[in-house]
């Protein structure tokens, strides 16, 4: 049977962007389906939001020719403070201080904002020809048999390949569809995500501060800029987020501090409520999950989106070696190897991110003394924090060739 495309990504977002571009580039014909207008997704006005790209992610960006057009938007990281704290009173003394000195490869991240890595992948993939964007649809049904899988669209259309992807966040319909199950909860906590200015210049520096109520973190943007991920219990959350600007501000002033002068809001104010869900398998018959339809973590890490473009990097690897050996790519022995890749690397990753949160997310006073005495002990051991700063650029593990920023 006649095939419309080799690989079905449904979801047209960053990680469904990128895994076209980065299978284009390793020989397939796919067919994105996006939910969203194309216009949607390219707006160009600043609304707050913006991303922590570890090394590895900057590396694959390059790989997929990406990175050039993005560079003059970037902010390297630096330096990444974390510490413990209390609102109007401060950090702790003890605190862990990642230089990026300290390792070879440079800067451990970029920051973007989402506008201009939205609008850069959406470019690349306009410009392919070996990538058909459909916006404005999505994926009401799908069936598998024996040489592809058949996917019906809202319009009625239908669509054939050999692979479906799910990219369509923790609400999967991919996975849905598919049997596959997730595990998780909910944390009672949301995400208070802005963007502010300041007076005093952040110098490329990155702070994580844990609160009683949930951690802070500051970002450093182009400029005298921040991106702010704060964590708050949902119901506070929630009156905070109704609030004005100015009574925003009130609230957020204690916790931010004075280190960089007086704030003000930049951009719009978004909030998102907080769980741990991780896919109880990555892969079915033709089927493979990445991004938030795989797993979500808690955003205290930042490392949301980077554990997403790994799953991309590593799919479209596995697929690619797959079609070398002549392989049926949607095969159960064809697309194993991902599952077995990258399963382990989320559900560690989401166990260590809830272990976290649930030690720091409290005012236990015998709690907080362990916190800072580790923080403080970690810090002053120098193989210990080189071993972190290489965690959090990305650079530990079985990295794929695109996150060597080699060709698929």
């Amino acid at each position: 049977m006649t095939m419309d495309t080799d690989i079905l990504i449904a979801g047209g977002g960053l990680n469904g962007s990128a895994l076209a571009l980065a299978l284009a580039q390793a020989g397939f014909r796919c067919t994105i389906i996006d939910a969203l207008p194309v216009d949607a997704r390219k707006e160009a006005d600043f609304d707050g939001r913006g991303y922590a790209l570890a090394l590895t992610s900057q590396r694959m960006l390059a790989a997929l020719g990406v990175w050039d057009g993005l560079r003059e938007h970037a902010q390297p990281i630096l330096d990444i403070k974390v510490s413990d704290g209390r609102p109007g009173e401060g950090a702790s003394p003890y605190f862990l201080h990642f230089d990026h000195n300290e390792i070879e490869e440079g800067p451990m991240g970029q920051m973007i904002e989402d506008r201009y890595l939205r609008r850069a992948l959406l470019d690349h993939v306009a410009q392919s020809d070996s990538i058909t964007h459909l916006a404005e649809r999505s994926v009401t049904g799908q069936a598998v048999d024996a040489a592809g899988v058949t996917i019906t669209l809202d319009s009625g259309d239908t669509l054939r390949g050999r692979v479906l992807v799910g990219s369509d966040g923790r609400q999967s319909g991919v996975a849905l569809r598919s049997g596959i199950r997730r595990t998780g909860w909910q944390y009672e906590q949301a995400s208070l995500v802005c963007a502010v200015e300041h007076e005093q210049p952040h110098q490329g520096c990155a702070h994580q501060l844990f609160l009683p109520s949930g951690p802070l973190a500051i970002l450093p943007l182009p400029g005298n800029r921040s991106s702010i991920v704060w964590t708050e219990s949902t119901v506070r959350a929630e009156a905070i987020q109704a609030m004005d600007d100015a009574d925003y501000l009130a609230c957020l002033r204690p916790a931010f501090g004075e280190f960089l002068g007086d704030i003000k809001l930049a951009g719009t104010r978004f909030m998102y409520p907080l769980g741990l869900s991780l896919a109880q398998s990555f892969v079915a018959d033709r089927v493979a999950l990445v991004g938030d339809a795989a797993h979500g973590i808690h955003p205290l890490a930042g490392q949301g989106l980077n554990l997403g473009l790994r799953d991309v990097a590593a799919l479209a690897q596995v697929l690619a070696d797959a079609a070398r050996r002549g392989q049926d790519i949607g095969s159960p022995v064809a697309l194993q190897p991902y599952q077995q890749w990258r399963r382990f690397d989320a559900a560690s990753l989401a166990v260590a991110t809830d272990g976290l949160n649930r030690l720091f997310s409290n005012d236990n006073p015998v709690l907080r003394g362990v916190r800072d005495l580790g923080l403080g002990a970690v810090n002053a051991v120098p193989s210990a924090r080189r071993n972190l700063i290489r965690q959090a650029a990305g650079l530990t593990g079985e990295l794929p060739r695109l996150m060597q920023g080699r060709a698929v």
